[in-house]
């Protein structure tokens, strides 16, 4: 039996997208490595990370409309096909999890550098 799936609100996607841009503008305060580094993580995790799940709600998405956008016009087409190439492309950046890893064993070694 399938657990039931849970709907999210938009308030709890803007909950989400304000969470990230917490995160930039902490990011822009430039911290330490050793401080970035387990915020990266699990962001650019290469199973739960940004870049796969929001791949996957593009691709969910366009999934969606196609099944039920009435009429189903070129328009609809158009913004199907952008949703499943914007899917694509967000994809390949998930090979970013691996320069997390290689930055944490490179910064395990090496004292950072003081201003």
């Amino acid at each position: 039996m399938t657990a039931p799936v849970t709907v999210p609100t938009p308030e709890q996607i803007e909950q989400a997208t304000d969470t990230l841009a917490q995160l930039v503008d902490y990011l822009r305060t430039e911290p330490p490595t050793a401080d970035v580094l387990p915020l990266l993580t699990p962001l650019l995790d290469e199973d739960d990370g940004i870049p796969m799940l929001l791949s996957d709600v593009l691709r969910a998405a366009a999934r969606a409309v196609a099944t039920h956008a009435e009429p189903y016009s070129s328009d609809v087409n158009s913004v199907v096909t952008t949703l499943r190439e914007a899917a694509t492309e967000i994809m390949q950046w998930h090979s970013l999890h691996w320069e997390v890893r290689r930055l944490a064993r490179a910064t395990a070694t090496t004292p950072e550098a003081t201003p």
